[in-house]
């Protein structure tokens, strides 16, 4: 397995500022984060989820019709508290339509791009994997451990800073194209 962990500072401060921009507006005009329910850190990563579709290319065939929607699933608990439904709201990306799945077992997941596996999955987190090997299906988490158990990118804080690392076999496996440019922003071990 090869995690690509090169450190290019200026690379990942324009992919976290781009990120951190896109936060600031979509929850920008007076809304109560708190209220809301999601922590600081969760909606950081609600803005990383909804960019990396502007630096990962599917296969056609991750496509069941030209402007079906691109599919970010959360297994297990959803730890965003509604701040990425409401990033991806009335989003298009190459006009495909932004939805937002929720699921339970690895087995409910049909037609799903990036997959967030949720804390809550832990303990089964090598079975969901396993489920989803070779399928054309970015898995994203912050469980540890995540890119070496076969996961494409895991969110680690340190900190309070938010950064990624990427297992480039992972990605390969599951005919995945990631960005040189999130690649180089990728992070050290």
């Amino acid at each position: 397995m090869a995690v690509l962990t090169r450190d290019q500072p200026a690379c990942r401060k324009k992919i976290l500022h781009a990120c951190l921009a896109v936060s600031l507006l979509l929850f920008s005009g007076g809304r109560d984060l708190v209220a809301q329910g999601s922590s600081k850190e969760y909606q950081v990563k609600a803005a990383f989820l909804y960019n990396f579709f502007q630096f990962v290319k599917w296969p056609p065939e991750s496509f069941p019709q030209a402007q079906a929607p691109l599919v970010i699933g959360i297994i297990g608990e959803d730890p965003f508290g509604g701040s990425l439904e409401q990033i991806v709201r009335g989003e298009k990306v190459n006009n495909h339509p932004m939805v937002i799945q929720h699921y339970h077992q690895p087995s409910d997941i049909k037609v799903c791009h990036v997959l967030f596996v949720s804390q809550s999955e832990n303990k089964r987190v090598k079975e969901v994997l396993a489920e989803m090997k070779s399928r054309n299906i970015l898995t994203v988490s912050d469980i540890d451990g995540f890119v070496r158990d076969g996961g494409i990118i895991r969110f680690v804080t340190e900190n309070n800073k938010i950064r990624f690392q990427i297992n480039a076999e992972a990605a390969r496996a599951a005919h995945l194209t990631i960005s040189s440019k999130l690649l180089q922003a990728a992070e050290r071990n």
